[in-house]
């Protein structure tokens, strides 16, 4: 099955987790990537890894630095010609009390997981508006409808991301373009052990939840997927994606259960 073969991808947050499993489940669809992140030689490992790996272009990227994302996006369209399909998959995540958290830290985590995303995509968009076809995805969270202890800013930028790639696919499907927003609920990678604390420190712990996660790998088959068919959006996970619909249907039931979520306060 090749249901993206010889299309252009970018990836961001490709060393490491979902961004590596989508990497891999693309190539062996026949895609050709670019791979972004701000770690060069993990990028490479995972170039190394692909099926074809000769036909993939490793690219660093800090989301952090919007500033250079014009330069990388007239690189990319002058190594390959157009981007078919983006993927905002690079952020970070939260371990800490909104009363503990310094306001350094919270904004560094809306300009890697929200303007970081918002700044690549505008820098793409003029090409695939003017080709009329173009694909965006962005993998937001189960915390894009919900907020629970610990998560409150990471909560809120993915909020925001909702917002606005619901609105921007409302602008351009008459260009002929699509927007996807992939939720994943709990997936066994290193996003909690990467996960910022209080003071910008990482956590440096992999959560019982994300344990007992599915895979990455699983999580990009069904994103791989809902891509192929054009979806809007799609939760994946397991129990805990019914938070979705909780938080829709019955608010005061979910609120409740929250409450109940015990998160440490900063020593």
């Amino acid at each position: 099955m090749d249901r993206f073969a010889r299309k252009v991808v970018w990836i961001t947050g490709a060393s490491s987790g979902i961004g590596e499993a989508l990497a891999a489940a693309f190539a062996r669809e026949g895609a050709v990537l670019v791979l972004s992140s701000r770690r060069p030689e993990e990028l490479d490992r995972v170039r190394q890894s692909l099926a074809r790996p000769a036909e993939h272009f490793c690219l660093p990227l800090d989301l952090a630095q919007s500033d250079t994302f014009p330069a990388l996006t007239e690189q990319v369209l002058g190594k390959f010609g157009r981007v078919d399909i983006l993927v905002n998959n690079g952020g970070v995540s939260q371990r800490a009390l909104a009363a503990d958290t310094l306001l350094a830290v919270e904004r560094t985590m809306m300009e890697v997981n929200y303007f970081g995303t918002v700044a690549l995509t505008k820098a793409l968009l003029p090409s695939m508006l003017a080709r009329r076809a173009g694909h965006v995805v962005v993998i937001s969270s189960v915390m894009g409808y919900i907020g629970t202890p610990g998560r409150s800013t990471y909560a809120a930028s993915k909020h925001a991301l909702h917002g606005y790639f619901d609105s921007l696919r409302a602008e351009v499907w008459r260009a002929g373009l699509k927007v996807t927003l992939v939720c994943p609920g709990y997936v066994l990678t290193k996003v909690s052990a990467n996960a910022l604390g209080a003071r910008g420190v990482k956590h440096g712990v992999t959560d019982a939840t994300h344990e007992r996660g599915i895979s990455a790998e699983r999580c990009a088959k069904a994103t791989l997927r809902a891509i192929a068919r054009g979806q809007e959006e799609i939760s994946i996970g397991g129990f805990e994606t019914w938070a979705i619909p909780l938080k829709r249907f019955y608010p005061g039931v979910l609120s409740r259960v929250v409450r109940r979520i015990k998160f440490p306060s900063s020593s």
